[in-house]
């Protein structure tokens, strides 16, 4: 098998049983297996065999994301390379790409804010053996917090972005994510889901709408998706909103 240079960070995670591969570039023979990980910067290629048949996780991190990650850490874009790696293994590297799957697999219902959360994150951390200035001590400012949530408040049916959110609050994407957190004592993405369930429970009670509008109008991708927000921030489900309400009118 041959991986052609493309411009894109490559990296492959094992995702079946054990294969026996060699790869003519480092010249390893050995036994793959589940979670073991490479590497290939963009712009390399390598060629390997593989004895047995296989199946893998596949991510492309896009080489821009990784320069502005490392501008946002104060790092030199043009020295903050990557490093070809094989076979080796890296718990969070690991959870990100199992998040990446499982999002795709649903449908992508995280929306763009939670894969941009979750490149980000990988692309910090693949970043993390170059020492890099910690964010600013202490976290958004009460203006940058309250205008970075009337805008989630505004913006709620909208596929958010980290970027987006970063450039109203005026700070970097990567700096943004530890700020918001320590301001709120959440994740952003989490912040928001709580936000848009709030907002579907609320107009639910009304009973104006049907389920399936008020999902699409608090930024889920679907009915199913706002459910099962919805019993694990609420505990309920939006059928027993909606019924909680008819039973206080009769």
């Amino acid at each position: 098998m041959r991986h052609s240079p493309v411009a894109d960070h490559h990296l492959s995670i094992h995702a079946g049983e054990p294969v026996r591969v060699s790869c003519h570039s480092n010249r390893v023979l050995s036994v793959r297996t589940r979670g073991e990980i490479n590497l290939l910067p963009a712009g390399m290629s390598d060629d390997w065999v593989e004895d047995d048949a296989s199946s893998s996780l596949e991510l492309l991190l896009p080489a821009a994301l990784v320069r502005a990650a490392a501008q946002d850490l104060g790092l030199d874009p043009d020295r903050a390379v990557l490093e070809p790696r094989f076979h080796f293994r890296d718990p969070q590297i690991e959870h990100i790409g199992w998040a990446l799957e499982a999002d795709a697999r649903a449908g992508f219902p995280g929306g763009r804010l939670y894969r941009d959360s979750l490149g980000m994150a990988l692309a910090i951390h693949l970043l993390g053996r170059h020492e890099a200035p910690a964010p600013p001590p202490g976290g958004l400012s009460q203006r940058q917090l309250r205008v970075v949530v009337e805008y989630i408040e505004e913006h709620l049916d909208r596929d958010l972005s980290l970027a987006r959110l970063a450039r109203v609050a005026g700070v970097s994407a990567s700096h943004f994510k530890t700020l918001f957190k320590r301001s709120t004592g959440r994740p952003v993405h989490t912040y928001v889901v709580q936000q848009r369930v709030h907002r579907a429970a609320t107009l639910l009670a009304r009973g104006e709408l049907p389920a399936s509008q008020i999902a699409l109008d608090t930024g889920f991708s679907h009915q199913s998706h706002m459910a099962r927000c919805m019993r694990r921030v609420l505990g309920v489900t939006p059928g027993a909103v909606a019924r909680s309400r008819a039973s206080q009118l009769q």
